[in-house]
């Protein structure tokens, strides 16, 4: 069974910076494609940035120069490092897997950006 499990949500003013974290169980973490994606309320669910098996980086353009994403294989692990925060990022944040042809989803991380 895969479980995610995100850590390192929080308050935090503009332009602070946030890591967040994601452990990844119940499969060979080498073999998925990760992601993190974010929901605003009242919006849909957007894609933050990936990261392939290979470790090619892809990232929505709102968060482009400020979001970094990375992998850690040994620990089963993808972050995000998310600087220079805006309001406009406040929203949960869900970790993704894509695994054998199937997407996995972490329970979400709350980041709220005050201005």
């Amino acid at each position: 069974q895969v479980h995610l499990v995100e850590s390192g949500g929080g308050l935090v003013q503009a332009g602070g910076s946030l890591r967040l974290s994601c452990a990844a169980s119940g499969m060979i973490f080498s073999f998925a494609a990760m992601g993190w994606y974010r929901q605003a309320p009242g919006k849909q669910r957007e894609l933050v940035a990936d990261i392939t098996v290979g470790g090619s980086t892809n990232y929505a353009d709102s968060v482009k120069g400020r979001f970094t994403i990375s992998r850690d294989s040994a620990k089963s692990s993808v972050y995000l490092q998310m600087n220079s925060l805006e309001p406009q990022d406040t929203a949960v944040y869900y970790c993704n897997a894509e695994y054998l042809r199937h997407n996995y989803w972490g329970q979400g991380t709350q980041v709220t950006v005050s201005s």
